[in-house]
């Protein structure tokens, strides 16, 4: 999907080669009923005869109407244009106009807007028509190929934001597609050949190691998790440099299990399916490594990918067995569901060769995190103030919200283990914090943080799919890094932090 950025008045917009028009109205415009543009007027009777509420999402459907050239116009009300109101207004918009099919559709904000604002209407827009056709035999491509967004406004922010939005929406929807994928289309191998044909690019790098150079690597832990499955395990490390080699990289690290049976520890039948969506972290380090490609920003990035199946077979491992880890930790394995965090505790000792200046793995980690967030918010535990507040600010930027998690000390008693240094799981209680726990034991040489995507990375039900989240907080985080001088420490405490004591009791599987 193709976006172009054009200053335009409303009657102007209205004159595009388009399909379809979007009117973007927030509710603090009010519309003119003695108005020579036809759409503020008609706009203006709609609302006199309660026909057209200035409330986020509500729709006032134009066809055919005399002096609009463009034949299908949906205005749509954007409230006080904050991320959730315009999307809402755009899924709105989308759902008028979905069963025509629009290829060049135009989309006009009316009134001041912020480049924020832009972007989150264009991303939303992207979700709402998004459609999954890799292995349906007969598919429905989409059929919206290009976006005129427009404004009586203009500057290089709004410009800037347009160029950003067409890459995010590129990265999520890779993201989206690899974690959609069935297992037997997603297997380790072929995550590791897309990673490769992302990192194509002059400023990218990828390697792809197999099971005998991890085993040379002592990554025990990552192996234990990966022998009980026919499919080879696959650590795929990616590189963009677009900075000087003298600049610390990011870390990305992105939990990648295709598909998570549980092991010994064996997961119900019921919507087992939806464990092809347990890589969903690894899915959004290729989007966000997607969207680096076209955005090109001045920044280091690193992303690690400890790919493999989680399976029950005769060679798999099992409750009560101890193994060690390539920090030289060793582990009691309590509950082989628990894997998650097995494979990620090596990468994230891997990724202390590269002195990095921020690690942040990203992981479908805990059904506890669902119970606490649900589907509204990811889950973010850091043990440094800092690159929360920024994964915070990034999160509410880009409309890809997550919420701090505490980090007590007191939260590691029930890892205690007497076979081992640490084990797997601990009770029930506090599962997301615990699981946080036992992956910050492999991260006291860097600044870490940890986001449990458990809740945000896909949908269930009628409308089951991933959303491709994190990408979008992902990519904030790192363009302002690139754009912004090293930070202080902050005066002030994020919300929740790690003094705090949840209630939530949940349970503690990966």
């Amino acid at each position: 999907m193709n976006f172009e950025f054009q200053k335009l008045s409303l009657s102007h917009a209205m004159t595009a080669t388009v399909d379809a028009l979007v009117v973007l109205w927030p509710s603090q415009v009010q519309p003119d009923s003695k108005a020579v543009e036809p759409v503020t007027r008609l706009v203006a009777q709609a609302i006199a005869h309660g026909d057209f509420d200035l409330k986020a999402g509500a729709v006032l459907s134009l066809y055919s109407q005399p002096g609009i050239a463009t034949r299908h116009v949906v205005v749509v009300c954007s409230a006080d244009n904050l991320p959730g109101q315009i999307r809402s207004a755009m899924q709105a918009a989308w759902g008028a106009l979905k069963a025509s099919k629009i290829k060049r559709l135009g989309v006009h904000v009316v009134g001041e807007t912020s480049a924020q604002a832009l972007q989150m209407a264009l991303s939303s827009l992207a979700d709402a028509s998004y459609s999954y056709t890799t292995t349906l035999s007969k598919p429905k491509a989409r059929s919206l190929k290009q976006v005129l967004v427009s404004s009586t406004h203009d500057s290089v922010e709004l410009r800037q934001s347009v160029i950003h939005a067409q890459a995010l929406v590129a990265g999520v929807e890779l993201a989206k597609e690899w974690a959609n994928r069935p297992a037997n289309h997603a297997t380790p191998t072929l995550l590791a050949e897309t990673a490769k044909s992302i990192a194509s690019g002059r400023a990218f790098k990828c390697e792809v190691l197999g099971p005998k150079e991890v085993a040379k690597l002592g990554m025990g832990a990552f192996m234990a998790v990966a022998q009980g499955s026919a499919e080879p395990l696959r650590f795929i490390v990616m590189r963009y440099n677009g900075a000087s080699s003298s600049q610390a990289p990011v870390v990305l690290v992105g939990k990648g299990i295709t598909f998570d049976t549980g092991g010994i520890s064996i997961k119900p039948a019921a919507e087992m399916d939806e464990m092809k969506y347990d890589m969903g972290g690894a899915a959004s380090v290729l989007g966000v490594f997607k969207a680096l490609g076209e955005l090109k920003p001045a920044i280091n990035v690193i992303g690690l990918i400890p790919a493999t199946e989680n399976m029950p077979d005769g060679l798999a491992v099992k409750p009560g067995d101890v193994v060690t880890s390539m920090s030289g930790q060793t582990i009691e394995i309590l509950n082989t569901d628990a894997e998650g965090r097995l494979v990620l505790c090596d990468a994230l000792t891997y990724a202390e060769r590269f002195k990095p200046k921020a690690v942040i793995d990203i992981a479908t980690l805990t059904g506890a995190c669902v119970i606490a967030l649900g589907a509204v918010r990811t889950g973010l535990f850091s043990s440094d103030d800092t690159l929360a507040i920024q994964l915070q600010q990034a999160g509410e930027t880009s409309g890809d919200t997550c919420w701090r998690m505490p980090l007590d000390d007191d939260y590691a008693e029930g890892l205690k283990s007497r076979f081992a240094d640490v084990a797997n799981v601990a009770g029930r209680a506090a599962g997301s914090v615990t699981a946080a726990k036992f992956l910050q034991r492999f991260t006291k040489s860097f600044t870490w943080a940890h986001l449990d995507i458990a809740g945000t990375a896909w949908r269930g039900g009628a409308a089951k799919g991933a959303t491709g989240r994190p990408v979008g907080l992902l990519l904030q985080y790192l363009m302002s890094t690139a754009q912004a001088p090293a930070a202080s420490k902050p005066d002030t405490q994020p919300q929740a932090a790690d003094k705090t004591k949840p209630k939530a009791r949940a349970a503690s599987k990966d």
